[in-house]
């Protein structure tokens, strides 16, 4: 049944084992590298040339993983296999158990360890890809993948764009317009800073801790009305700085409405540091948010040793130190596919 769906170049190389999921855009499935024994996840990518804006999120997101090289807390991209069609993509990367949308949804596997070194390793991807000048734009429990161990990846860079040289006026905004699933997306989804990623992490550390979303909105207005319900409503200054009118006008429309404190949201017994990163992080302006190094150094996840060596930004050799696991963190009970 797999095989008539992959180019035989993909099958003479890699043995499928079973599907693990298909969209839109394409499959993946769970194979088996013939001439190493690695067990990979394979990635096809239906047409992924047939128009520009997919060819640029293909390209991108190969460009961008081979530039990463291997990050502990980035997925390793393995292979890439054009097909005989010219029109399909096979991306081929290190499999991972499961991914942090998945552990969520069973309910409370997550102890307080988990949940603090989970996101220890996020910050770390974070403050990688932005020491580079890339943001990831759509940072997400599904684009988090784990294993049993508690090793998180960040997967998913179809989105994601280089700060430098970026080109600004209509057609720059317009792109930006369908940027991350509408719960982790930043109020100022019309500029680009580092802060759309943080805003996004600390939506996945709300949920880590609240067990489901924070602000599932349905609707664009929605979704900044539940916002703003919890988060402190922006200044003059910081509506003008959004650039369009129409957000201005709707958001100074929406801050005159009844609000909650984001630890009403949360379970009583949420540690208070946990608390306090997350209003650092979940605030209106992108420039008063927590940066991933400054987030780093916060005692919600300082425990885990993070060194503090200075100046060698983008240089990989930093990031490559050995990943300081808790001897005491106990393995994580995963769901079943």
């Amino acid at each position: 049944m797999c095989a008539a769906e992959v180019d035989h170049r993909v099958a003479e190389r890699y043995l499928l084992k079973r599907r693990l999921g298909k969209g839109a855009y394409g499959i993946v499935w769970k194979a088996l590298d013939r001439r190493t024994g690695e067990v990979v996840a394979i990635k096809k990518i239906f047409d992924a040339f047939r128009n520009k804006t997919d060819a640029q999120r293909t390209f991108r997101e190969i460009m961008l993983l081979q530039e990463f090289g291997d990050h502990p807390n980035i997925v390793r991209l393995l292979d890439v296999i054009q097909a005989e069609n010219d029109r399909d993509i096979y991306l081929v990367f290190e499999s991972m158990d499961t991914d942090l949308n998945a552990v969520l949804r069973k309910g409370t596997l997550l102890k307080d360890a988990h949940k603090r070194y989970i996101f220890y390793q996020l910050l770390r991807a974070t403050k990688f890809i932005h020491s580079g000048r890339v943001i990831h734009r759509d940072q997400k429990p599904a684009n988090v993948l784990l294993d049993a161990s508690c090793s998180v990846k960040l997967c998913d860079f179809g989105l994601a764009r280089s700060l430098s040289g970026l080109s600004e006026g209509p057609e720059g905004q317009a792109l930006t317009e369908y940027v991350a699933t509408r719960w982790y997306r930043a109020p100022e989804v019309l500029l680009y800073t580092p802060g759309v990623d943080m805003w996004s992490l600390g939506c996945i550390l709300g949920e880590m801790l609240r067990g489901r979303p924070l602000f599932p909105g349905t609707s664009t207005l929605h979704q900044l009305e539940l916002i703003l319900e919890a988060v402190p409503p922006p200044s003059e200054e910081e509506l003008l700085a959004l650039g369009s009118g129409y957000s201005a006008s709707v958001l100074q429309h929406l801050a005159a409405r009844p609000r909650q404190t984001l630890d009403a949201l949360l379970p009583p017994d949420t540690p208070p540091e946990a608390l306090d990163l997350l209003r650092r992080l979940l605030v209106f302006a992108p420039d008063k948010r927590l940066s991933a190094a400054q987030a780093l150094e916060h005692p919600y996840v300082q425990r885990w040793g993070w060194p503090r060596l200075v100046g060698l930004g983008w240089e990989k050799r930093w990031e490559r130190l050995p990943l300081q696991r808790p001897r005491r963190l106990p393995q994580l009970p995963l769901p079943g596919p």
